[in-house]
């Protein structure tokens, strides 16, 4: 595989909204190593998994590791969340160089947010965004977008240490919580009308879909791993009903036909917001809500995506 063609790959997995963060995922579906062997032996990976206490899934050279707000017992509009449905931070390392550039999605109260950030950015991490999901949740819950670059370890050291003294992030409990085998909905016909492959995973049922061209950030394509794709998640809320949330990953003048298809299917838009500081094409992340039948949400949520350059099947 030439030099290019390992680069295109990683567009596959390197960006994916707190949607899959709460359960690990088989990212090797979406991408393929973009280093060199050399750079990947560089990195002693053991002591990342040592440092963040977790086991990372690894998807190319991409290591990925979950951090579930487990702990958090969030409601909305009388639906209990899932942690594999909105509450699934996450952090990614790629290997750049013998070193890795890191990004990451926190799941923190209100009053976590100051202490998490002061201590990430004494450590060196960047804070790329501060803001909600979703609406009128209790408790309000909000997501700190993160990054970096450096010796993987050390990145890893500081947001265990941030998390730890400024959280109640949990990281003895498992990224995995025995992810049931099914759901109660008709994951073959939300297959069929999203025109992708569902996974269940801790209750939810995930896809994530990625765009035809990706994004990239300081040289590195935005890969599905790394937040780079559109993420939909649907928890069966009873009688073939579903909430389903995530986010939509689109260019500016895709925003506003997206959003006007959600609101045609009756889809709450809850925020519009970036993740990155630098990627190009700019991109732009739109997050929804709603508590409907699961396949007459399917089709709306589907319609929406047409709207977008989104890769077909």
């Amino acid at each position: 595989m030439t030099k290019t063609s390992r680069l295109t790959a990683i567009a596959a997995a390197l960006l994916l909204p707190n949607l899959a963060a709460a359960q690990p995922v088989d990212w090797n579906i979406f991408a393929e190593p973009f280093i060199s062997d050399a750079h990947a032996e560089a990195i002693d990976w053991k002591k990342v998994d040592a440092a963040l206490g977790k086991t990372a899934t690894v998807s190319g050279e991409v290591h990925r590791y979950g951090l579930p707000r487990s702990d958090l017992h969030v409601t909305l509009d009388g639906v209990a969340i899932k942690p594999a449905l909105a509450l699934g931070g996450w952090v990614a390392f790629a290997p750049v160089n013998g070193q890795a550039m890191v990004m990451g999605d926190l799941v923190l109260l209100e009053s976590e947010i100051t202490p998490v950030m002061t201590k990430l950015l004494n450590s060196g991490l960047d804070i790329t965004a501060v803001h909600n999901h979703i609406l009128r949740a209790s408790p309000a819950t909000f997501y700190m977008h993160v990054g970096g670059h450096g010796d993987p370890a050390k990145l890893a050291t500081a947001i265990h240490e941030a998390l730890s003294t400024g959280s109640k992030t949990p990281f003895d409990a498992p990224t995995t919580a025995g992810p049931a085998a099914t759901v109660d909905l008709d994951t073959a016909k939300l297959d069929e009308i999203m025109r992708a492959k569902g996974m269940v995973t801790g209750g939810v049922d995930q896809f994530a879909i990625p765009r035809r061209d990706p994004a990239a950030e300081a040289g590195m394509t935005v890969t599905p791993a790394m937040g780079g794709a559109n993420g939909i998640n649907f928890q069966p809320t009873g009688g073939g009903k579903a909430a389903i949330t995530g986010d939509f990953l689109v260019t500016g003048d895709e925003v506003n036909p997206l959003i006007r298809a959600l609101r045609a299917g009756d889809i709450e838009v809850t925020a519009i917001h970036s993740h990155m500081l630098d990627e190009q094409p700019r991109m732009f992340f739109i997050h929804f809500w709603a508590n409907d039948d699961a396949l007459k949400l399917a089709r709306s949520v589907r319609a929406a995506l047409d709207k977008t350059a989104v890769a077909q099947k």
